[in-house]
């Protein structure tokens, strides 16, 4: 029976496969975390209950080492964002890191992709084939609704109210919401739904609406590898993340 992955670990894959961190980054939280865990260990205290006190006396720490204010601030912002996704995914009660203040913070407005660019990426997609037909609709409603990777794989068909143009979504924290899409996005879950999905289903008993090749729930990581795909077709794979894609939905409602 394989190991279930550990607190840190789904954290890491979360930064990789939903916000869309790069390597790099990905390997720099692993490597200030794990100083983190063994700084927790020495001292006996478990990764999912230290206090704000032993937050800061690690900071003291790594502070007290040298370093610039920028790398200090790093090291807050990732204990911030892991105790975040801890406490999103219900593992913690709350976050011992809520009230800690970085030395220095930024101000820094979120990338979005222009009207072109989102055309030439919404376009991507071959919808001539059951796996085109697919991408094409995920690509649509997620420009159309400002999902999640992780609330894009997770719908199921039961949350999904065509006529009625919406989608019951359920976000962080097991909160649902109803989020509407438009006639673009409709269409083209409607020819997703009336014969490209039977054809990947095949009679089994799936209930999530968007499926992999095989006829199984897709992954969050199977979703972000075939949006970062046609990123990379269309030349925008530097620019594309998750967040991206949802700051680019709701500049562009803003702007119209």
């Amino acid at each position: 029976m394989a190991r279930a992955p550990s607190p840190l670990e789904q954290f890491l894959q979360y930064a990789e496969f939903e916000k869309g961190l790069a390597a790099n980054t990905i390997m720099s939280y692993r490597r200030e975390l794990e100083k983190f865990h063994s700084f927790l260990k020495e001292r006996g205290i478990d990764p999912l209950s230290p206090g704000e006190g032993d937050l800061l006396e690690f900071l003291r720490c790594q502070g007290s080492r040298g370093g610039a204010v920028s790398s200090q601030a790093h090291l807050v912002s990732v204990l911030k964002s892991f105790y975040r996704f801890l406490l999103r995914e219900d593992l913690v009660g709350e976050s011992p890191a809520a009230a800690v203040a970085p030395p220095k913070k930024w101000a820094r407005l979120p990338k979005y992709l222009t009207l072109d660019e989102v055309t030439r990426l919404l376009d991507a997609p071959d919808p001539s084939s059951p796996l085109g037909c697919r991408d094409k609709a995920i690509l649509e409603l997620m420009y159309a609704s400002g999902l999640r990777i992780s609330e894009t794989a997770g719908l199921k068909a039961a949350d999904l109210f065509l006529d009625e143009g919406f989608l019951r979504v359920r976000g962080k924290g097991g909160k649902e919401r109803v989020v509407p899409f438009g006639d673009t996005a409709r269409d083209c879950l409607r020819a997703w739904l009336d014969t490209a999905r039977p054809a990947l289903v095949a009679g089994a008993a799936a209930t999530t609406l968007f499926v992999n090749r095989n006829g199984g729930a897709i992954s969050r990581q199977g979703l972000w590898k075939m949006i970062t795909g046609y990123g990379a077709r269309v030349g925008l794979k530097a620019r594309l993340t998750p967040h991206v894609l949802r700051h680019s939905f709701a500049t562009h409602l803003l702007n119209h």
